[in-house]
């Protein structure tokens, strides 16, 4: 079965990390992933010298894993510019405590600001009302406390915050990308 066709969630990709020696967490590069295909449409080969200057390589461990690396772009890509709507950020997922599941949000948030804060204050004079005040937001949740305890509570305030981000990411792509998503259907009846 192909790498590329199969879905890199975050263990994949944590796996992946340790496999370069790696022990940090990939959220904060996913964060930095989807604000840099936002804003920049960060190509194949920055994206790949992006990873490998986080993980401290010079180049992919193999190419299955430089595959790897490409294949989460292009899901990230794919995500962003649908027409379902249907992004998510590489977040540890319910088999990781509330507290590391914390973390990862605040980390991909991290990750995503910093390419934001890197662009300046040009690309922002052109965002809508709705899109600045969302990215406000995700400051807040930056900078949150993440010692949660476990409560059913908690889990959704962390789920609504997750989904808010989310929002976030996919209105930040739409404004940069006007035209995309792709509402219509993108099969081309003559091209058969």
């Amino acid at each position: 079965m192909s790498l590329i066709n199969e879905r890199q969630d975050f263990s994949t990709i944590a796996d992946l990390f340790l496999l370069h020696g790696s022990m940090q967490s990939p959220t904060f590069l996913d964060g930095r992933l989807c604000a840099g295909l936002a804003l920049h449409d960060l190509s194949a080969e920055a994206w790949l010298e992006q990873v490998c200057l986080t993980l401290g390589v010079e180049q992919p461990h193999d190419e299955a894993s430089a595959e790897r690396f490409l294949a989460w772009r292009r899901q990230t890509l794919e995500a962003l510019s649908g027409s379902e709507l249907g992004y998510e950020p590489l977040l540890p997922d319910d088999l990781f405590s509330l507290a590391e599941r914390a973390q990862g949000l605040k980390e991909w948030t991290q990750g995503f600001l910093e390419v934001l804060r890197d662009a300046g204050e040009t690309p922002r004079e052109a965002w809508s009302p709705a899109l600045r005040e969302a990215l406000d937001d995700l400051e807040g949740i930056a900078a949150m406390e993440v010692d949660l305890e476990e409560s059913p509570e908690n889990e959704g305030d962390l789920f609504a915050l997750a989904e808010h981000v989310r929002m976030a990411a996919m209105l930040l792509y739409t404004e940069q990308h006007p035209g995309k998503p792709q509402v219509e259907s993108t099969d081309d009846p003559t091209h058969h």
